[in-house]
């Protein structure tokens, strides 16, 4: 099925710029600037910079070629695509940076370029992930993590980076590995915040006058849903509604099937705050959200 969310979205693309040429900018005029390392994949290429004087910029595509091959089997066509424009984008970026004299003073006081480090990078790494990209490396890995087990991808890229740190600790002291640290752990809170905030997951109640074909689609997403007996207070009518948790990024999705078969659908979004044995703990109905979904909307 190929509806119109599905489709390569320009308004993606220029966000996923916007995003990659902020995340350069912080590894360029901060972690480099400052000699901090960073993680993920963009680490190993600071590590191969160190000892292999190559530039970020070239080795971040030669790393890339394999890991944006896994990245196609398990997220498909169009996750492919951004992929490979926001693994671009980043090689380019991290040129351009390095070539145009802007300097951050900040004194070297490391405590500040971890922060700031984390703080530039997380914000273009978050809206590279919103807009359904990725820069490639290991935020594959952490979406892959996310669409398959529902874990955030800040904790997967925090993980990651821990390792990749201690990888670096080849050319950096303790001292610089800790700010480094530091700068991951910012980064990682920045990414979960402008990516979907506090919570892992979203309940969702549809109610349409199509709860088959939408149900299917759901089925399509690999979530499990369930038909839910509803009676209007005033028709008196029967009807069925329909139950899902999504991840936040799979609301864009979802929205765009309940569009497909129902544009004048009422959908109940609400936060689920942890697995709980065989359902799901969510907050008070005063936190839920009542959204009309008009087409195109």
């Amino acid at each position: 099925m190929t509806y119109q969310n599905e489709k390569i979205s320009l308004k993606d693309l220029i966000f996923i710029t916007i995003g990659c040429s902020l995340y350069a900018f912080g590894l360029v005029t901060v972690n480099i600037a400052n000699n901090l390392a960073e993680g993920g994949a963009t680490g190993i290429t600071l590590i191969i910079r160190y000892w292999l004087h190559i530039d970020p910029a070239y080795s971040i595509i030669l790393l890339n070629i394999p890991l944006i091959w896994i990245g196609y089997r398990y997220l498909g066509k169009k996750a492919l695509i951004y992929t490979i424009y926001g693994t671009t984008m980043l090689s380019i970026w991290t040129w351009l940076w390095q070539r145009i004299p802007i300097d951050i003073n900040i004194h070297h006081d490391l405590f500040l370029a971890g922060v700031l480090a984390g703080l530039i990078g997380g914000t273009g790494s978050g809206l590279v992930y919103r807009f359904g990209g990725t820069t490639g490396g290991t935020d594959i890995v952490a979406r892959i993590f996310e669409k398959k087990r529902g874990i955030v991808m800040g904790k997967t890229l925090l993980a990651l980076d821990v390792i990749v740190l201690t990888c670096s600790l080849s050319y950096l002291d303790l001292r610089q590995m800790m700010y480094t640290l530091l700068g991951s752990y910012v980064f990682a809170q920045v990414v979960n915040f402008i990516q979907e905030g506090a919570y892992a997951a979203r309940g969702v109640i549809i109610i349409t006058n199509h709860p088959t074909e939408i149900a299917n689609d759901i089925i399509q997403m690999e979530r499990g849903v369930s038909y839910l007996k509803i009676e209007g207070a005033f028709s008196g009518q029967e009807r069925k509604a329909l139950y899902c948790v999504v991840s936040p990024n799979e609301l864009n999705t979802l929205k765009g099937y309940i569009n497909h078969h129902d544009s004048e659908a009422f959908v109940s979004i609400f936060e689920v705050s942890e697995a709980m044995g065989d359902g799901f703990s969510f907050n008070a109905p005063s936190r839920s959200l009542l959204k009309y979904i008009k087409k195109g909307g």
